[in-house]
């Protein structure tokens, strides 16, 4: 059972359509799951119907995903953006700047890092180093 991060603290999972792996999605795909090594002008003719995009995070170091997010919002995806994986509290920030709008974790990495981490960081516009040296 995965947890979702968003600002508001820990939820339930409120999707359920199935998750089409980047490699077999095809115009028209709705809900993509997005490979940390994917390119993201590979997903340039996916973005306009899809409705999700989750990105994979293999591990805490991997941070590519976060590129992928910048990207695809760069590139005018307005859809649901969701990070799955290995990110950790102290990168809920980066996730929430980048681009994404909640993160996917295990119940195990919730039970190490719980939910009064995570909203440490959810005023993440508040806490940027571009706002620390606006002053």
């Amino acid at each position: 059972m995965s947890i979702i991060v968003k600002d508001s603290g820990f939820a339930a999972d409120d999707w359920d359509a199935e998750y089409t792996p980047l490699a077999e999605a095809q115009a028209g795909t709705v809900v993509l799951d997005v490979p940390a090594d994917a390119d993201p002008l590979d997903l340039a003719e996916l973005i306009g119907a899809a409705s999700m995009i989750r990105v994979d995070f293999p591990s805490f170091a991997n941070g590519r995903g976060f590129t992928i997010a910048r990207r695809l919002r760069l590139m005018g995806y307005q859809g649901r953006l969701r990070a799955r994986g290995h990110v950790l509290a102290d990168q809920y920030a980066m996730a929430r700047r980048a681009g994404f709008d909640e993160v996917e974790i295990s119940e195990d990495l919730a039970a190490r890092q719980p939910e009064d981490q995570w909203l440490a960081r959810a005023n993440w516009q508040a806490h940027s180093y571009q706002a620390r040296l606006r002053g």
